[in-house]
C-alpha cells in the first residue's frame, strides 16, 4: 500500500472540520480502506471523543512530532469505526514541523490506504505542514458570508502553492433547507462553488444525530442523513460516480 493523503482544512473556525473528517475516515473504513486521521489542531483537540478514542490515547502527535515515542506507539483504533485508527493532537502546546511529519508520513504510508490531516483553522503551521504533504485538500465550510470568503482565500493559497485546481475541493457542510434563498444570506449552492472557485465534493446536513454521535464519542447510526452523505462523499473520493442530492 502507499497510502493517499488528504488535508481537510477550512478558513474560519466552526465549519465543523474535525467532525467531517471523522465522518470521511469512518465511511472510507466502512468501504474496506485502511485510514489513519491525524489531529493537527494543537489545543483543542477534538477527534478522539469523535472517533471514540477518548481515554485511550497514551501519546499524541506532539510526542511523535518530538521524538519521544514512535509513529505506531500514538495510534490508536478507534472502537466505534473499525478500521479507522487516530493520533491525537495534545490538549496544549505543541507545533507542527514539516521534517517530522513528512518522517512520520514516511514511516506510515505503507501500513494504509488513507492519510487523512485534520488541520486547524487558517492557514498557520499545521496547515502549512499538512499542504506540503496532501496529495488533496477539502476545504470544509458552512453556508455563510464569512466562511465563503475565507474558504475562497484557503482555496487560492493551495492553487497558488502547487495543488492542482482539480484536487482541492469543497464541502459544504451543516446544511438545511433553510440556508439558501431570497431571504438567507447566500442565494444557492451555485453561490457557494462560485464563491469559492473549487468543485463541490459533498453536502452534509445539520444533523442531531451526528452532533449527538462525536458528543458522546458515539457510532453514528447507519442509514441518518448525515451517514449517507458521509457515505456518497468518501464515494467520491474513491472515485465512484455517485450523483450530488441533497436530503436534509
Amino acid at each position: 500500500m502507499n497510502a493517499q493523503t488528504i488535508m481537510i482544512c477550512s478558513g474560519k473556525g466552526g465549519t465543523g472540520k474535525s467532525t467531517t473528517s471523522v465522518l470521511l475516515g469512518a465511511e472510507l473504513a466502512r468501504q474496506g480502506r485502511r485510514v489513519l486521521l491525524i489531529e493537527l489542531d494543537s489545543g483543542l483537540r477534538s477527534v478522539d471523543l469523535i472517533a471514540g478514542v477518548y481515554g485511550k490515547t497514551v501519546y499524541d502527535i506532539e510526542d511523535v512530532l518530538c521524538g519521544r515515542c514512535q509513529g505506531d506507539k500514538a495510534i490508536v483504533p478507534s472502537p466505534i469505526y473499525p478500521g479507522l485508527s487516530v493520533i491525537s493532537a495534545p490538549y496544549e502546546g505543541g507545533e507542527v514541523r514539516p521534517a517530522p511529519l513528512a518522517a512520520l508520513i514516511l514511516a506510515m504510508r505503507g501500513y494504509f490506504d488513507f492519510i487523512l490531516f485534520d488541520t486547524a483553522a487558517g492557514m498557520g503551521a499545521p496547515f502549512q505542514a499538512a499542504a506540503q504533504l496532501a496529495e488533496q485538500a477539502l476545504i470544509v465550510l458552512t453556508p455563510d458570508p464569512v466562511a465563503l470568503r475565507d474558504g475562497r482565500i484557503v482555496a487560492d493559497a493551495l492553487i497558488e502553492g502547487g495543488h492542482p485546481q482539480d484536487n482541492v475541493r469543497l464541502v459544504m457542510n451543516r446544511v438545511t433547507r433553510q440556508s439558501f434563498g431570497r431571504g438567507a444570506p447566500v442565494f444557492d449552492l451555485d453561490e457557494c462553488i462560485d464563491t469559492v472557485g473549487v468543485r463541490l465534493l459533498a453536502v452534509i446536513p445539520e444533523s442531531r444525530e451526528l452532533q449527538l454521535a462525536g458528543a458522546q464519542g458515539e457510532a453514528l447510526p447507519q442509514g441518518c442523513a448525515a451517514q449517507k452523505a458521509g457515505a456518497a462523499m468518501a464515494g467520491r473520493v474513491l472515485g465512484q460516480r455517485i450523483p450530488l442530492t441533497f436530503t436534509g
